[in-house]
């Protein structure tokens, strides 16, 4: 599926509930693609991409930013503690905010460099012990403490159980968002993200579906 079939299905979705053209972004993830996949994607005009991993990321766009200065690059992944400060120094956005240690380092290291990229809590909504994420139970409160740090907390972020409808997930994170005021809803990926659309996400994650099948090899 090429990206200009993605945006258009994206653009159909917005329309067929009532959304506004345009109002759900996508985030083209990047993670372990060959360069030559990515840059080709970046010369399409494409500018709001997604990684997993600290590492990987810092290898591949500080390079690429010196040719596309105006490309956005989400973290998607779980991130260390440890790696925070070289996280918030390469991305523009932390889509995995999911336990108070982490909020704490974010927020002392948001005093110290004077910046903080926009923040989604991650909600683990199957509850999966497998699974990172705070738990809905717990992600009033979590939303809260993360606010009486000063962070900027724009949006929420989970991924469903493979085995369950993901609509049934979607609309929860949506109704945990509504009721805190939150608007961003990163949810929906290559398989489900028409139905994170007709959900209302504002950004969807679509990886395979854009550069195809990863080599991990």
């Amino acid at each position: 599926m090429s990206l200009s079939e993605i945006t258009t299905k994206i653009e159909k979705e917005e329309t067929r509930v009532g959304r506004p053209v345009g109002s759900t972004q996508l985030i083209a993830v990047s993670k372990v693609q060959p360069n030559g996949r990515v840059e080709a994607v970046l010369r399409e005009g494409h500018r709001l991409f997604g990684e997993n991993k600290v590492q990987e990321a810092a290898g591949k766009w500080p390079g690429f930013r010196e040719q596309f200065s105006d490309v956005k690059v989400h973290l998607l992944g779980p991130l260390q503690t440890n790696k925070t400060r070289q996280a918030m120094e390469l991305f523009d956005a932390i889509h995995s905010v999911d336990r108070p240690k982490l909020a704490n380092t974010l927020a002392r290291l948001a005093q110290e460099i004077g910046h903080c990229p926009d923040l989604f809590i991650q909600v683990n909504t199957g509850e999966e012990d497998q699974k990172a994420g705070v738990m809905p139970r717990d992600a009033d409160a979590f939303i809260k403490d993360a606010r009486a740090l000063d962070l900027p907390v724009v949006g929420l972020m989970c991924i469903p159980p493979a085995d369950e409808e993901a609509s049934l997930h979607f609309a929860l994170l949506r109704k945990i968002a509504a009721r805190n005021g939150v608007e961003g809803l990163s949810m929906g990926m290559s398989g489900d993200f028409e139905r994170a659309v007709a959900q209302g996400a504002t950004h969807v994650r679509v990886g395979s579906a854009i550069f195809g099948a990863r080599d991990y090899g």
